[in-house]
């Protein structure tokens, strides 16, 4: 059975960094994907809001998402807000999701906490009756945090997913942010991280690669089969 999957993302490449090659899996298994930034991630060093833009749409075509979305919060002090919870669910509502993911909360990036608990807080809302949004009430069954943290933590993991044959063109996808992670020295450890983490977890399960998800809630299974 095909499943709607909506991936929360604080900046635009923060998707790319921590679940780019998931995305890809599921579109590649015929799911249907949404992705929505919360701000535009600018001003960075070498960026702009054009060259973010650009970046954005060429990395959206190789994840293969079917929609991408921006909600024009503001970058560096985002908050959990009413009006930044009302803006998510509305469009929670609309997508209706089976599974919503959002940032792992433990972060030193105060965008990424906010951003989990935005997410948090928004799927509860898009549930509720006798509210100005758009959209039908809806409830996404499971929402999976996905690791982008800034701490240097070991984070608690619930499962993996094989990137395995995902992974290249993850990383193609994330080398569309030439303004980050090219053009600005600082950053460009960030494919040797991303490569070893996903490697790193991969080594748990037996794969070549894999990316971490965890759940605050019990996991359903129907069977067994697909575990090993």
């Amino acid at each position: 059975m095909k499943k709607k999957f909506l991936f929360i993302s604080p900046h635009p490449d923060d998707a790319e960094l921590a679940i780019g090659g998931t995305i890809i899996k599921l579109k590649q298994q015929g799911h249907k994907v949404f992705i929505i930034d919360l701000t535009s991630g600018e001003p960075t060093p070498f960026g702009s809001e054009a060259k973010r833009k650009k970046e954005t749409e060429k990395a959206t075509k190789i994840l293969g998402a079917d929609k991408r979305v921006n909600l024009g919060l503001t970058n560096r002090y985002l908050f959990d807000s009413k009006e930044a919870r009302l803006m998510l669910a509305e469009k929670v509502r609309i997508f209706k999701p089976d599974i919503l993911f959002c940032p792992y909360p433990d972060d030193a990036h105060p965008d990424h906490i906010a951003a989990s608990n935005i997410s948090e807080s928004a799927r509860f809302y898009a549930k509720y009756t006798k509210v100005k949004l758009k959209g039908k009430p809806h409830y996404p069954y499971y929402l999976f945090y996905y690791f982008c943290t800034h701490l240097r933590i070991v984070p608690k993991i619930s499962f993996l997913v094989d990137i395995s044959g995902q992974f290249k063109k993850k990383e193609k996808a994330i080398r569309s942010y030439r303004s980050q992670f090219i053009d600005n020295p600082k950053n460009r450890f960030v494919f040797d991280y991303i490569e070893s983490q996903n490697r790193y977890f991969g080594n748990l399960v037996r794969c070549k690669y894999a990316e971490g998800l965890y759940s605050k809630e019990t996991i359903k299974l129907d069977d067994l089969k697909n575990t090993l």
